[in-house]
């Protein structure tokens, strides 16, 4: 079922987005032209658990749907991270100033696999302590939030949560730590 790429040119490339335009054949002979790809870093996510048992989420603005949102917290994998742990480490550090005593890789999902090549890793980290300030970006602005098991899952059954890898994230760390019930 895979495609053959006939051709492929970026056609908008950036540090953080690039837009490629490919030609492709299908098994079938097809010829799929134009087919658009957009290629962003790889992402990392986790549902953060402190010592006393609280899940740390993330509230900021949201500019291309104009919202507030509470989040969890992650981000891109820099070239400097020696793995996703790592880099999943280092974002929880950066945006909540915790850090935690385990990380259990939840697996990968894509935040839409028709247009995006790439994907975002989900952990769920435990054992979380506050060692150090935020370390934001110059355009972040995030607040943190401790929600209890509870409280997340009203937010869920509510539909607040307009992340849907974020949701994904959640959905899969509550069922590894049996809070999850179908």
């Amino acid at each position: 079922m895979k495609w053959k790429v006939l051709s492929s040119e970026y056609l908008f490339n950036d540090n953080w987005f690039k837009v490629r335009r490919e030609r492709c054949e299908t098994p079938g002979g097809k010829i799929v032209d134009p087919y658009y790809i957009y290629d962003f870093s790889t992402w990392v996510g986790a549902l953060p658990v402190t010592e006393e048992g609280k899940i740390l989420m993330v509230k900021q603005y949201r500019h291309a749907i104009g919202e507030t949102c509470i989040e969890i917290p992650g981000g891109c994998v820099d070239d400097t991270d020696t793995s996703l742990e790592a880099a999943i480490a280092r974002e929880l550090k950066e945006e909540t100033g915790y850090a935690f005593s385990s990380f259990e890789y939840l697996g990968k999902i894509s935040p839409n696999p028709s247009t995006n090549s790439n994907l975002m890793h989900m952990f769920l980290a435990k054992g979380g302590k506050k060692v150090a300030d935020q370390q934001l970006d110059d355009n972040e602005e995030i607040e943190v939030v401790e929600l209890s098991i509870d409280e997340l899952k009203s937010l869920l059954r509510n539909n607040q949560l307009l992340q849907a890898m974020h949701v994904s994230c959640l959905l899969y760390g509550l069922e590894k730590l049996g809070e999850l019930k179908y």
